[in-house]
């Protein structure tokens, strides 16, 4: 379960959901009215959660000579181009059943690298799986099983149509204690943890920990609401924030996997700004919904538009846009190779531009991971710069600090209880920005015969950690 950043009553959402003066949909009363208990419910809900259990196998990690006085290796150091062994890496998770061709939705962040997939029904049968495609961006992976005998199928709900204070159930297999469930309201909806470029998370109170992973999170009509991928640790255990990919969001990446095995997003190639009153009344518009173009990329669809820095872009396809961040959501969700109308102002005036998306490259709007060094990566990390709305809420300057992207299993910085998402602030006495000096550090820590010294912020809290090296080679040498 990733552990990331921040969230949050229901007799006034029913009594809100009473008196609108448009009906509510059954679904909606469902959501909003409290049973008396949820044993009905559970029982026709279980059977469609599975267990996860993804094995893979490490890459083996270059090992580094040991270091004679005068720094040539040492009689009994590993040879250059030795390899540490490979190890075999066990991940869990929860995922659901979505169809009854046997395609099961968990989190790509479960079963990433795995060469053996393997789901546990709730009867206590393993079946194996497939990996039928993965979205990254969105932590989303959805797998296959052959054998589709006596399978339960959950349904998708409207995620749009959840408001805070409904209920929320959850259930999968935290810490590996399958059909675990838990039951809370929606907290928040729209949630921005730094989680990427398409963050709009559910937050629910219901109880998510380790293992909770890919799971669903269930209205109270039984429908699948939300994916639930990540939680608010600061000691490492549930706190009551949790959150969920919307099914607004994860149906449609669901769809695409099982279609093509991956995802296709539209992309225009401009930077945005959001607008604040200052800017509203500066740039004399009505009031703060859309963003401002900060940059437009080169031979990118905006700029072969006539899109340019200044404008403010009011709406996509005739879909009003409030941010940037909706403005990046809505064009990922038109399919590359479309014409699009986009209303932009500028000078004081509306002006209408059609252009043709093109398609999201996968490193574009995502922070590129950063090579290390070969005896750097015997770590077991990969690092980026730290991204722009992370930076921000930590107060760090541009180019300052980088990100653990992720951490492999077994290496000394897992063993360190280093975790992804960690902003790594400086390695021993020194401030780091770039894998490089991580790397230097590290060489300088294992040449000393030491630990390296970490400091990290983790959601907002400063700690240490000390790295150590790893004890094969002196077992080796005897």
């Amino acid at each position: 379960m990733r552990k990331l950043t921040q969230q949050q009553t229901l007799s006034a959402a029913v009594a809100i959901a009473c008196l609108a003066s448009t009906p509510a949909t059954i679904a909606q009363e469902a959501a909003m009215t409290p049973p008396e208990d949820f044993t009905t419910i559970v029982a026709d809900l279980s059977p469609t959660v599975v267990g996860i259990t993804a094995r893979g196998v490490a890459a083996p990690r270059q090992m580094a000579p040991e270091r004679g006085p005068f720094g040539m290796p040492g009689p009994f150091g590993g040879m250059p181009g030795q390899q540490a062994p490979q190890r075999e890496t066990v991940a869990g998770g929860s995922g659901f059943m979505i169809s009854e061709d046997g395609y099961v939705v968990t989190n790509n962040h479960v079963v990433e690298g795995a060469t053996e997939v393997e789901i546990l029904l709730t009867d206590g049968s393993t079946r194996a799986a497939e990996v039928v495609g993965t979205d990254p961006a969105t932590d989303i992976a959805v797998l296959q099983i052959e054998d589709m005998s006596d399978i339960a199928v959950a349904e998708w709900g409207d995620s749009e149509a959840m408001e805070p204070g409904a209920w929320t159930i959850a259930i999968g297999s935290p810490f590996g204690l399958g059909g675990t469930v838990t039951v809370g309201v929606l907290s928040a909806t729209s949630r921005v943890i730094g989680a990427g470029p398409y963050d709009a998370f559910l937050q629910t109170d219901a109880s998510i920990n380790s293992g909770n992973s890919g799971g669903p999170l269930f209205n109270t009509s039984g429908e699948v609401i939300g994916v639930n991928t990540a939680i608010f640790s600061p000691g490492g255990g549930n706190v009551g924030i949790g959150f969920a990919v919307p099914s607004s969001i994860a149906e449609n990446v669901v769809q695409q996997l099982i279609d093509t095995g991956d995802v296709q997003r539209g992309f225009i190639g401009v930077t945005l700004q959001a607008i604040n009153d200052s800017l509203a009344r500066a740039l004399n518009l009505e009031g703060t919904d859309g963003a401002i173009v900060t940059s437009v990329e080169p031979e990118a669809p905006a700029e072969a538009a006539g899109i340019r820095e200044g404008d403010v872009i009011l709406s996509i396809d005739g879909q009003t846009t409030e941010d940037p961040r909706q403005i990046s959501r809505a064009v990922a969700d038109i399919a590359p190779g479309t014409d699009v109308p986009v209303t932009v102002f500028r000078d004081g005036e509306r002006i209408e531009v059609t252009l043709t998306l093109a398609e999201r490259e996968a490193a574009q709007g995502e922070e590129t991971p950063q090579e290390m060094t070969p005896e750097g990566e015997m770590m077991g990390l990969a690092v980026a710069p730290v991204p722009e709305l992370v930076r921000r809420n930590l107060g760090l300057e541009e180019g300052e600090a980088i990100i653990v992207q992720r951490v492999q299993p077994g290496s000394p910085a897992s063993d360190a209880g280093i975790m992804q998402g960690d902003v790594i602030l400086g390695a021993g006495d020194e401030d780091v920005s770039s894998a490089q000096e991580l790397s230097n550090a590290w060489a300088e820590a294992r040449d000393a015969d030491r630990p390296l010294l970490l400091r990290i912020n983790r959601n907002g809290n400063l700690l240490f950690l000390g790295v150590e090296a790893e004890q094969e080679e002196a077992a080796q040498d005897e």
